[in-house]
């Protein structure tokens, strides 16, 4: 039997579809868009980041406040303390002059244990009869006139001022001269 030889066609290799050009315009569309979305991602994040910085070192400034006036509220709870034992001084001081020096030595030298604590935890008095009214530090209760000192001098202290650590935490309550 004879063979017969069937010729093929040779096929010609298929040559790339073209791409029309809308879909390569669609691909660069879609391209900057995935460009400008990572963007705005990355500015995005850039934002959170610093915002978190922020909240960070406002944490920690906070709490190092905290810290450092850890102990006002209980300075503050002595306060009123430390007036009566003043007023027991000067009440004491009255009756030294009928000859009871016990009561006078005893208040002098608890009070002086306190204002020896008080300077090593950095709690400073302030507002002294002589001294220039300051509106940040001292409220003025009442005015008196007197003549021989100029206007704003403090005439009478009802109640010390004490700072901890430069922060002002009770006001002085005084008498200031008006003329």
């Amino acid at each position: 039997m004879p063979k017969s030889v069937t010729k093929r066609k040779k096929e010609k290799p298929k040559s790339p579809q073209k791409t029309p050009r809308k879909s390569v315009s669609k691909e660069n569309e879609k391209i900057a868009a995935l460009g400008q979305e990572l963007k705005e991602l990355g500015d995005r994040h850039l934002r959170l980041k610093a915002e978190f910085d922020n909240f960070r070192r406002r944490k920690t400034e906070e709490f190092s406040k905290l810290l450092l006036y850890d102990g006002e509220q209980a300075i503050k709870g002595f306060l009123p303390i430390i007036d009566d034992l003043e007023r027991m001084m000067q009440a004491a001081e009255t009756a030294n002059e009928n000859g009871d020096e016990s009561l006078a030595d005893g208040v002098k030298m608890v009070s002086s244990k306190i204002e020896k604590y008080f300077e090593s935890l950095d709690v400073k008095p302030f507002g002294a009869v002589g001294d220039v009214l300051d509106p940040d530090i001292h409220d003025a209760m009442m005015t008196k006139a007197d003549e021989t000192r100029d206007d704003n001098v403090i005439l009478e202290v009802f109640e010390k001022g004490f700072t901890y650590r430069e922060k002002v935490i009770r006001h002085a309550k005084v008498i200031v001269n008006k003329k």
